[in-house]
């Protein structure tokens, strides 16, 4: 009973400094153009709400997710990181040029999906994976030379609320392109 009662006053605390958080990312001050990476911060539009859980099943015990593998959502097959959220892409990002356009509060609102390998491993996903250095000196995974990040507003594995944020977040496709629906 008294974990029960420590987890029933934590979680809105940890929610409320969440939300605060992604408050902060609508200042002017980040690179990435606000909260959605558009100039504003404006949430994304209501249909891309809607979204489906992932497909395949867990990994067994000791084993572990690949960093990227595919899932079955509501705008289709997309790829997602190795706890099943959906990765996207920033259309402010330059291919192949070994960096990622998203930081300051834009990377708060748009995590880099990172790897400590330099050779990411995939389940599904037939792009070409890469890594760049990212700026927090890990390792930032790459597909088909574009950095790629999850979404802190989707809660839940297949959760694709990201998709279109201020016409410049798009869910990946497991080949590497870009979904624009």
């Amino acid at each position: 009973m008294r974990t029960s009662k420590r987890l029933s006053i934590l979680f809105p605390v940890t929610m409320m400094l969440a939300v605060g958080a992604l408050a902060a990312c609508g200042s002017s001050g980040d690179s990435g153009g606000g909260a959605y990476g558009g100039g504003d911060s404006s949430t994304p539009s209501e249909a891309a709400e809607s979204s489906a859980a992932p497909s395949g099943s867990a990994p067994a015990s000791g084993a572990q997710a690949a960093d990227l593998s595919t899932a079955d959502t509501s705008l289709g097959t997309v790829v997602v990181d190795g706890r099943g959220m959906t990765a996207y892409y920033f259309t402010k990002d330059t291919k192949d040029s070994g960096v990622s356009a998203c930081s300051g509060d834009c990377a708060t609102a748009w995590p880099a999906i990172e790897t400590t390998s330099d050779t990411p491993s995939v389940d599904g996903v037939t792009g070409t994976v890469g890594t760049i250095p990212a700026a927090d000196g890990g390792k930032q995974i790459t597909i088909n030379g574009m950095p790629i990040y999850t979404f802190a507003k989707d809660m839940a594995a297949g959760d694709v609320n990201g998709q279109d944020a201020n016409g410049v977040w798009y869910v990946i496709a497991p080949d590497g392109t870009m979904i624009e629906d």
